[in-house]
Parts: C-alpha cells; sequence; structure tokens
C-alpha cells in the first residue's frame, strides 16, 4: 500500500493491490458534502462509486414514495415493528438535525449514487444491511448496555441540537470524530465495535474489491479514519466478512426469559387450587385480569389509541400475558391499523412529522406503533403488579 498526494484537500489519496483509492469523508446532513462529492467525483472521473449504503437505505433515500408502500399489517404480523421504531427514531433524529442545514439525511450518499450513474460509472454500495447491524447490536449486547442504547435513543429524538455548516465541518475533522469514537467506546465498546468497527471492515473489504483501477469510495467521516487503517492493513479475508454478516441466534436464556412469568403465573394459580387457598382464587383471577386489562389500556390511552384498540387491550391483555408469542401490543397495533389506518398524507409526511414530539401522536402511521409500545408497556406493568396479589393465594 502506497498514499499518493493529495490533489484536493476533499479527499485522500491510497494505492492498494495497484488500484488507486480515494476516499471522501462526509457529514450526512451537510449541504458542502453534497457538493464535494459531486465535485470530486467529476475531478476524479473514477471507474467505480462506493457508498456507505445499503440496499434497503438506498431505495428509501432515492424513492419519495417509499413510506406508501409499507404493509403495516403484515410488519406487525411478522413481529417487525421494534425494528421499525428504531429505524423511525434513528431518522427522527437525523431528520431533526438536517432541518437546520436544509439537507436530507444522506443526501450526499444519494448524490454520489445519481451522479455515478449519470456519468456512466459503476455503482456499488458497501455497507453492511441495516437490518443485521441492528440486529448484531441486540443480541450482542447486555441487558444494562440495552437499557442505556434505548434510553439514548429514544431521548436523542427529542434533544434539541442545532448544526450548522461551519460546525459541521469541525466534526468531520478525524482528531475530533477519533476523540467522540473513543469516549463511545469506554461507555459502550460493544455496541461501537459493532456499529462503527465492524462496518468499518465490511466496506474496506468491499472497496478494495471493488471493480476497476480507480475507486472513489464515500463514507461519512466517522468511519473514514478506520477504513483507511484497514486498507493500509493486511487483506481482510472473505470469513471474516461472512462472520460479522450473521445476525447471531438468540441464547437459550433470551427464548427461556418470555416464559418465565407466565409459567410462575400458571403454577401459582394450579398451586393455589390445590394447596392454596380456594376462596381467594376467584379474587386473585379478577385482580389478574383488572391489572393487565386496566394497564394495558391506559397505554393504548396515552397513545391516543382509537376507542376500539382500548378496548381491545383491555380484553387482550389478561391472556396474552400468559402467551409470549402473541403479545398485547400484537393485537392492539392491528386493531389501530385497521380502526384508524394511516393515511397517505401521514405516509408521505411520516419523516418530518417525526422530528417533534407532538407530530409523533398527529402522524397516524406512529400512533399505531405508539400504540404497540405503550401498550405492551402497560401489559408489563400489569402483570408484575398482578404478581403481587398472587400471593394471597398461599
Amino acid at each position: 500500500m502506497t498514499e499518493l498526494p493529495k490533489t484536493s484537500g476533499d479527499y485522500k489519496r491510497l494505492l492498494v493491490d495497484d488500484k488507486e483509492i480515494v476516499l471522501v469523508g462526509t457529514a450526512h446532513i451537510s449541504q458542502d458534502s453534497v457538493d464535494t462529492v459531486i465535485r470530486t467525483i467529476d475531478e476524479i472521473i473514477p471507474d467505480t462509486v462506493c457508498v456507505e449504503l445499503d440496499r434497503q437505505r438506498y431505495q428509501s433515500l432515492i424513492n419519495k414514495k417509499g413510506w406508501e408502500s409499507l404493509n403495516l399489517k403484515e410488519l406487525i404480523k411478522k413481529k417487525q415493528i421494534p425494528f421499525l421504531l428504531t429505524n423511525l427514531a434513528l431518522s427522527s433524529y437525523q431528520k431533526r438535525m438536517g432541518l437546520h442545514t436544509g439537507v436530507k439525511p444522506g443526501a450526499e450518499l444519494a448524490a454520489a449514487a445519481q451522479t455515478a450513474e449519470a456519468r456512466g460509472m459503476i455503482v456499488e454500495l458497501v455497507d453492511r444491511n441495516i437490518r443485521t447491524t441492528l440486529l448484531r447490536v441486540w443480541r450482542k449486547t447486555g441487558f444494562w448496555n440495552k437499557m442505556k442504547v434505548i434510553a439514548s435513543l429514544f431521548g436523542s429524538m427529542f434533544e434539541k441540537q442545532e448544526l450548522n455548516e461551519e460546525e459541521l465541518s469541525k466534526l468531520r475533522e478525524s482528531d475530533t470524530l477519533s476523540g467522540m469514537l473513543d469516549e463511545m467506546g469506554k461507555l459502550l465498546p460493544s455496541v461501537k465495535q459493532i456499529l462503527v468497527d465492524e462496518r468499518d471492515t465490511y466496506m474496506a473489504y468491499h472497496i478494495r474489491n471493488a471493480p476497476g483501477e480507480k475507486v472513489l469510495a464515500v463514507v461519512g467521516a466517522a468511519h473514514l479514519p478506520g477504513i483507511i487503517r484497514l486498507l493500509q492493513g493486511e487483506e481482510i479475508s472473505s470469513e471474516v466478512i461472512t462472520d460479522i454478516s450473521i445476525v447471531p441466534p438468540k441464547t437459550t436464556l433470551s427464548k427461556l426469559i418470555p416464559w418465565l412469568i407466565p409459567g410462575i403465573v400458571i403454577i401459582l394459580f394450579i398451586g393455589g387450587f390445590f394447596f392454596g387457598n380456594r376462596d381467594q382464587l376467584a379474587n386473585v383471577a379478577t385482580a389478574w385480569v383488572l391489572a393487565n386489562g386496566l394497564f394495558s389500556a391506559l397505554g393504548a390511552l396515552l397513545a391516543l389509541g382509537h376507542p376500539a384498540t382500548v378496548l381491545s387491550a383491555f380484553i387482550a391483555a389478561p391472556i396474552t400475558s400468559l402467551n409470549p408469542t402473541i403479545g398485547a401490543g400484537f393485537v392492539t397495533g392491528l386493531v389501530q391499523s385497521f380502526v384508524a389506518a394511516p393515511t397517505v398524507r401521514d405516509m408521505e409526511n411520516v419523516g418530518e412529522d417525526l422530528t417533534t414530539f407532538k407530530g409523533w401522536w398527529q402522524n397516524r402511521l406512529a400512533r399505531v406503533l405508539l400504540v404497540f409500545l405503550f401498550s405492551s408497556i402497560g401489559s408489563s406493568i400489569g402483570t408484575f403488579v398482578a404478581l403481587g396479589w398472587l400471593k394471597n393465594l398461599f
């Protein structure tokens, strides 16, 4: 590997395996980054342009009507609502920052791909599938770190942060970003490894193996130092890429935990019937129904769910609490999506609506997600409250 001299302050040149690789570090909400990418493509005239996107994210960037094709009911049935919620939370944070620069998040990545296509160049989407990344984070992170991630993610949704082009330019400096990533590595090492380090490895491998003698890679500035270091080192094996592309299976413990509380409840009811105070059995059963039903219904109500949705939460929660394969949110989300289906306007404007706290309740698509989340949390609270009354059986 040989480093070639720069011909511009916008990019860095490397010679890797007799291939010239030019790297551009960008900010995802910066108009300056959009201009830089287009200018660099026209100046370098590469054979291939590699972009920090996967197929799903690329389609969402270029397809303005992508939300209109969203099958919400199917997502609920496939239990993919938590994934959609996470995506929307990340999107909300980026879009809110982008409002201050007037640039859509990821605009420079879309510009890189579309400009390259218009110039007849090869386009390579070199980032790992986002669903794989998020599932690896979730399944390889301990319980308390998961709580930190959730708190940080949803806290950032309503955090006011205004960045102008000058501040974004400072953030693109490698020393500033390195310090931020080092801090993240200390607080959440497993999360940083999966979100940053593994993706650096994945992208470096695909950039190095991209077709053509001259390759331009457009990546977020946070990934630039890691990718350069990897390109300067030994070649990454395909086995490494296969390994970091696998979604880890659920552990045996994680599979058993959802059945733990229902199992305890059923055992207590059976034990109370045969060995406990049978006179209390009807009272405790009523308490179980009321605690689960009322707390789940309250969650649906806080999400401004339809009256039919609130009623379905009250009816479903006492039953679904004993069956981990079907949660209360599964039922309430489906009911809400039927009785107050998101409109085309909701689909088209969901990104903008979610940049404000109020928008989460005004947008019907977001409200379905809130109903799913809040009624599920309410049912869980009701279950723990009811457990306290089960001791009266003995």
